[in-house]
């Protein structure tokens, strides 16, 4: 079902414009990671699933979206799995850390509520990782946030950095707030990129 519904996303979505990959040899990671991508739309959600293919995303979803029968059956077809973002806790961190164990893909945007401004970063991301001892892949999307844009044929783009490792020599919080400061500074520097590309 997820990849039926990612190629066929694929083609719809590229009936707007084809989207430009840039780096994708650092998604080519032995075992699981998190994918921590900026956020400014729904349509960047579309774009770094199709981006990944044939590699599969699970992304984690607010719990609202699995209230009715229908989208919880589709959510989890998906690949999406609940989180309560106003009360996270400790299972919130539990989910993530077993699909990374087992070599999978999760998939976050640190920045949280959709915008176009620099907001500071949510600690998820780094947390799945360090618990997990999984690398990060920092991602930066450019390109159409919503219906307007993609009639108005605004060109996406995607670009995909370094991995971030947890380091070996530092206790999991320092290292933790290492790999943080790292994923902050590479996101505004693929975002810089990214605005410099044609």
């Amino acid at each position: 079902m997820y990849n039926f519904c990612t190629y066929a996303l694929k083609i719809i979505l590229s009936l707007f414009g084809r989207i430009k990959v840039y780096q994708k040899e650092n998604t080519e990671i032995s075992g699981g990671f998190v994918i921590a991508c900026t956020h400014s739309g729904w349509v960047d959600i579309l774009w770094l699933g199709v981006s990944m293919l044939p590699k599969q995303i699970h992304y984690m979803a607010k719990k609202e979206l699995f209230q009715s029968t229908f989208l919880k059956w589709l959510m989890e077809q998906l690949h999406a799995f609940p989180v309560d973002r106003e009360n996270p806790g400790p299972s919130a961190i539990k989910t993530p850390r077993k699909l990374l164990k087992n070599g999978e893909i999760v998939g976050v945007f640190p920045s949280g509520t959709r915008t176009s401004e620099e907001v500071p970063l949510k600690r998820g991301a780094v947390t799945m990782a360090g618990y997990a001892k999984a690398p990060i892949l920092p991602v930066a999307y450019q390109g159409p946030n919503n219906f307007t844009d993609l009639f108005k044929r605004v060109k996406p783009k995607i670009i995909f950095g370094q991995p971030i490792y947890m380091p070996e020599d530092l206790p999991l919080k320092q290292g933790m707030e290492v790999m943080m400061e790292k994923l902050e500074k590479s996101l505004h520097d693929l975002q810089t990129q990214l605005r410099e590309m044609e």
